[in-house]
């Protein structure tokens, strides 16, 4: 399967978290934006403070997060892509989730080649399979 990966995917891949994603293991090639490393990061750091992680773990989590960014095709964020996602969509959309979409419609189109939309939001799963797309990781939006 060829999927692209946003942030709440590989959150509760990484930090191991009931109701990951059941097809992770199925993905074969995982596109993401560059947005997910700081959406990521972002997250492991509340988490610290809210949890008073110890450094080791913190530690460890942020290499796995790290290793799994690393193992996804980055798309950066560029001046075509901030354009798609401002677009008028057929369904409500914040701003990050809508950079993530406009990511995958845009590599979608460049590429020829079709991808899932794996995702645990449930807006994101929405207007992705509004524009076509497959949507794993919702039971339903």
């Amino acid at each position: 399967m060829i999927a692209y990966v946003d942030a709440s995917v590989l959150l509760r891949v990484a930090l191991r978290q009931p109701d990951a994603l059941p097809e992770w293991r199925r993905i074969e090639r995982g596109v993401s934006s560059a947005l997910i490393l700081t959406e990521c990061l972002r997250t492991l750091d509340r988490l610290r403070h809210r949890a008073n992680l110890p450094d080791k773990e913190m530690a460890a989590r942020r290499t796995t997060i790290l290793a799994l960014v690393a193992s996804l095709e980055i798309v950066e964020i560029d001046a075509t892509v901030l354009d798609r996602a401002a677009q008028p969509m057929p369904t409500e959309l914040g701003t990050l989730d809508a950079i993530h979409l406009a990511t995958a419609l845009l590599w979608k189109e460049s590429t020829g080649v079709e991808l899932v939309m794996a995702t645990h939001d449930v807006a994101l799963a929405l207007a992705a399979q509004a524009h076509g797309l497959a949507a794993a990781g919702v039971s339903r939006p």
